[in-house]
């Protein structure tokens, strides 16, 4: 074999080689960019999105519809697009289940789901409970309406 063969033989061999390192490289890259930043791991990023959770209702807990509705969760739209939120679920580690019903998040806006009852507005929505969803140690799971994890955040306050 001359020496010109064997410098093509090798160079393409690297090439080849470096073309399969590429494409095995490649998916494990992009599945990296799919997690959400910061909360609980294993689900794709979404531009919907669990925010501040108020789960320790301020001031003595008497039951009342007041002190129910200062027991909340904010679920934020990061995009620019508005999101039909309905049939997706707010849950808790107890099976405490919210559904939305006839909600659109607009785009760069947040909702606030409260556990009381109340009037839904663009901004708050009630979940028409009569005693508290959300304890010390718990985890909120917000679910699409195909039931796939779009987030969740657990804490653990003793």
């Amino acid at each position: 074999m001359s020496a010109s063969r064997t410098a093509r033989t090798l160079v393409a061999t690297s090439l080849a080689a470096g073309a399969v390192v590429t494409a095995l490289a490649m998916p494990a890259a992009a599945a990296d960019r799919g997690h959400d930043r910061g909360h609980d791991r294993g689900h794709a990023r979404s531009a919907i999105e669990l925010g501040r959770i108020q789960y320790d209702s301020p001031g003595r807990e008497d039951n009342s519809n007041r002190s129910r509705n200062a027991e909340w969760v904010d679920i934020k739209n990061t995009s620019r697009k508005p999101v039909q939120l309905n049939g997706w679920t707010l849950t808790d580690k107890a099976g405490h289940r919210y559904t939305f019903r006839h909600f659109t998040l607009a785009g760069r806006s947040t909702v606030r789901v409260h556990t009381g009852i109340g009037h839904d507005t663009r901004t708050d929505v009630f979940q028409d409970r009569r005693n508290y969803v959300w304890d010390n140690k718990d985890k909120a799971i917000l679910k699409d309406r195909r039931g796939h994890v779009v987030d969740s955040k657990s804490w653990n306050r003793r």
